[in-house]
């Protein structure tokens, strides 16, 4: 085994100093500058559970909103949204009970059941019809991005479009 030459050792030295001051800088607490007279608060989080994707369209505009359902009882039904659509899809984050998305998926119905602290994104166009499934009430807080400048978000579907009889 050859000895280490000097610009050998050299390097090695360097490249141990570079990775220390990484780790040195992942790990201390951050010298950034704190907010003032500002807080930030979490209103939702989940774990995205479906494989769509949107596309965000400048010129567009994104809106925030936060949905409520309430659960069936013995003298009312399930909160639903109705049979909808969006312009630039959704993203939909489930912090409070259960619901379940049903689809019209050419001739078929699919139906897939969401729970506090999942995610899900809605595609543009997608047909759907949310329903509170659960024993208590639901809140979802939805993103939609691509929504056209003052226009709405959700584009209402007149009934059922054949696929999901009795929804």
């Amino acid at each position: 085994m050859a000895a280490p030459t000097r610009r050998g050792v050299g390097l090695a030295l360097l490249t141990l100093a570079i990775g220390l001051a990484i780790v040195a800088v992942t790990i201390l607490p951050g010298a950034a500058t704190p907010a003032v007279n500002s807080t930030s608060t979490v209103l939702a989080r989940g774990t995205d559970q479906s494989n769509g994707t949107l596309t965000l369209q400048r010129g567009t505009d994104v809106v925030t909103v936060m949905n409520t359902f309430a659960a069936a009882t013995t003298t009312t039904s399930a909160g639903s949204s109705g049979w909808h659509s969006h312009p630039g899809g959704a993203i939909v984050v489930v912090a409070q009970g259960e619901i379940t998305i049903y689809r019209s998926v050419g001739s078929q119905c699919d139906s897939t059941t969401y729970t506090a602290g999942q995610s899900f994104v809605e595609r543009p166009a997608d047909v759907q019809d949310g329903v509170n499934t659960g024993t208590i009430e639901t809140i979802v807080y939805v993103t939609f991005p691509g929504v056209p400048v003052g226009g709405s978000p959700r584009i209402d579907v007149p009934t059922d479009p054949g696929t999901c009889p009795g929804i």
